[in-house]
């Protein structure tokens, strides 16, 4: 490993991930012995990726499939006896194991989770839920483990914590907590696990053995997903496979897992050679997440307070250290719908959240007609394209919309073309309106320089022609009986990149506040792409996704660049990236850096939004996002929440959050950047 390398700062585990794994190891019915060394074979494989934790499938040892061969006293022997081997072995191995073994305790046997770690059996987990219909018989052989609370067993001579009120806690990483439970206790009304996160668990295991049947794989992702969301945690679902009898039943092997709701790997199905299904999993995500549920905790105290009526069991494991890569997705834009066999429906959806929106102001203002300023950027063309399609399901005609281009010192021929095309194009009434003169008297009113000739192009020379155009369009929509609808988008909010009240952060009903600018380019262009306006729209939406985004403003420089806006401000992908980080968990500057740099360094890795253009895929390195990030961080945290906390009405439109201090975001507008910085200045290496 190189010296940069070993920063710490690269090392997964320094940033609360665990690395999380299902096995599906060989398995034949009833060889024990065989079963044994499968597992081992299988925790070595796991030991060599980094794992540092390992779920197998429920019964394992022996197999699950094996009838009335469970209650056979050469069986139970055999299998108390694997354990101790793997006890043995597991002491060289980094991952905490989870294996799935039948024990006697006072005269009864027991379908159990056990939980291995560093040369020592943790505890045992009983089966609470024991399926006794259709192909399933479990009570003929095994003894409920529901209400066994606060016991102990005896493992080859050995007392270990036994019961379902256990949760294992490793004493080495932080908030790495997991509970288990098996196969049924999934399907059940009240599944075990849920007490188990509201007991602290951040992991939630299950052993399952599952036979598979039609339409099978299908409930168990709604199960994982459903019960990773609704208890915050990561959920991992191990299934037997390719081994156990078929007399009656056949095995597909599937191991997922979940966080928060989100598929971060699956197996694959059906597989004749074992599956180590592998995914990091962000516990201090999990965490964080559960601070902003107070939904959580009530849910904890109405279930008697399990985080104190549970047993901890807490384990020393040996985990690797330094850079050990990042096995999950890391999504570069975090706001943009990325499942593409669900991709029509989420920008539908999107895209119908504004129109609803305005729509729903139209009707309670009784307005004739809706004011926007058209630039030919971005932000104007999706307000307008909304403000199309709330007239269209009105029944009104498009020239209800009265858009406006207003050029000023710095409008470029192409954004003033394409604005009109737009315009008539969409079908709405179009004017324009010159600013430059009005904004040569108020300059000459106040004694700026450029109005004695001097190239002076600061921010208020900028101001002048935003305030002058956002005032414009307030006396329009009075003169017309109408309300302006604001263009700014969530990304400009966050960065304060905006002209305060008489300017573009004001308007009567702001539609694009909730949605950030990575998703306003991917709405346009689906737009676009698909159905949704005739074709010369469309042309002109394209051309203008392909125009430099900039506030035009200060007048082209001898060379003929005209002001960029992520020039200044920084690339909106990565600022939308660190916003979503900040706004949604409330990660730590060096995590959001850590995560940028996993998602942004390469653009062949990871998955990009589908039919994303090949020109625009870009890669940046640390140095470039830490650069970036801490601009972002002096921006949103001590600059511009002054102008969040007066900003109008608008939809939430992601999940990620919104800014409205009504709303996602309640933050003071004098707060210091220092704690962040610092932050980000103590933990995130410069190169």
């Amino acid at each position: 490993m190189t010296e940069a390398k070993a920063h710490p700062f690269y090392a997964m585990h320094e940033h609360g991930f665990v690395r999380v794994a299902t096995s599906t190891p060989h398995v034949r019915t009833a060889d024990v012995v065989f079963n044994r060394d499968a597992v081992l074979a299988e925790a070595r494989r796991a030991h060599e990726a980094r794992v540092d934790l390992l779920v197998f499938p429920e019964l394992c040892l022996s197999s699950y499939a094996i009838d009335d061969l469970h209650l056979q006293g050469a069986m139970i022997e055999a299998v108390e006896a694997a354990i101790a081997d793997i006890v043995k072995a597991s002491a060289e191995l980094s991952p905490v194991l989870l294996i799935g073994a039948a024990l006697m305790h006072k005269g009864r046997l027991y379908n159990c989770a056990l939980a291995i770690a560093h040369g020592h059996l943790l505890g045992a987990v009983p089966k609470s839920y024991l399926p006794n219909y259709r192909e399933f018989y479990e009570k003929r052989w095994f003894a409920s483990g529901k209400g066994i609370t606060g016991q102990m067993i005896r493992v080859n001579g050995h007392d270990v914590p036994f019961g379902t009120d256990l949760v294992f806690a490793s004493e080495v990483l932080p908030h790495f907590r997991f509970f288990a439970e098996i196969c049924e206790d999934f399907w059940a009304a009240t599944p075990p696990s849920s007490l188990g996160a509201l007991a602290g668990a951040t992991i939630l295991c299950n052993l399952s053995a599952s036979n598979i049947v039609i339409g099978k794989s299908d409930e168990r992702h709604m199960l994982c997903r459903s019960q990773s969301a609704r208890t915050a945690s990561a959920y991992v679902y191990c299934a037997a496979g390719h081994g156990e009898s078929t007399t009656d039943l056949a095995w597909d092997g599937q191991g997922v897992i979940y966080e928060l709701g989100d598929l971060l790997a699956e197996s694959e199905r059906f597989s004749l050679h074992p599956e180590l299904c592998v995914a990091d999993v962000d516990c201090e995500r999990i965490v964080m997440d559960r601070l902003r549920i107070p939904t959580f905790n009530d849910a904890g105290e109405a279930a008697g307070r399990p985080d104190e009526t549970f047993r901890t069991i807490p384990f020393r494991h040996a985990p690797h250290g330094g850079d050990i890569g990042l096995v999950r997705p890391v999504s570069r834009f975090p706001f943009v719908p990325d499942r593409a066999e669900r991709l029509d429906a989420d920008c539908y959806e999107a895209f119908n959240i504004q129109v609803d929106g305005l729509m729903r102001r139209l009707e309670s203002t009784g307005a004739k007609s809706m004011v926007i300023g058209i630039s030919g950027g971005l932000d104007s063309t999706h307000a307008l394209i909304v403000a199309a399609k709330v007239c269209d399901r009105l029944r009104l005609p498009r020239t209800f919309i009265r858009g406006y281009t207003m050029p000023g010192f710095a409008t470029s021929d192409d954004t003033k073309s394409n604005a009109w095309k737009l315009m008539r194009a969409v079908g709405i009434t179009a004017e324009e309106i010159d600013i430059r003169p009005a904004a040569t008297r108020m300059l000459e009113d106040i004694g700026h320089a450029f109005a004695g000739g001097e190239p002076v192009y600061d921010v208020t020379f900028e101001n002048v022609q935003a305030g002058l155009r956002t005032d414009y369009l307030f006396r329009l929509a009075s003169q017309h009986n109408g309300f302006v609808v604001g263009t700014g988008d969530l990304s400009e909010l966050a960065l304060g990149w905006c002209t305060y009240g008489v300017g573009d952060q004001m308007s009567h009903y702001a539609v694009n506040a909730g949605v950030p600018k990575t998703l306003i380019q991917y709405l346009i262009r689906w737009c676009a792409r698909g159905d949704q306006f005739d074709a010369a729209t469309d042309e002109v939406l394209l051309a203008i996704l392909d125009t430099e985004i900039s506030p035009e403003l200060v007048p082209a420089g001898a060379d003929g660049a005209i002001q960029s806006t992520e020039a200044k401000i920084g690339p909106y992908e990565l600022n939308d990236f660190f916003l979503h980080h900040v706004m949604r968990f409330g990660q730590k500057p060096s995590k959001v850096a850590f995560l940028a740099w996993h998602a942004w360094r390469d653009t062949m890795a990871g998955s990009w939004p589908d039919g994303f253009p090949q020109d625009r895929k870009n890669q940046y390195d640390l140095a470039t996002i830490r650069d970036w990030l801490e601009k972002f961080l002096r921006r949103f945290f001590a600059f511009s929440q002054f102008k969040r906390s007066a900003i109008p009405n608008g939809p939430k439109v992601s999940s990620g959050g919104a800014l409205s201090p009504r709303g996602d975001w309640r933050a003071p507008s004098d707060a210091s950047a220092a704690v962040w910085l610092a932050e980000l200045d103590a933990r995130v290496p410069e190169a």
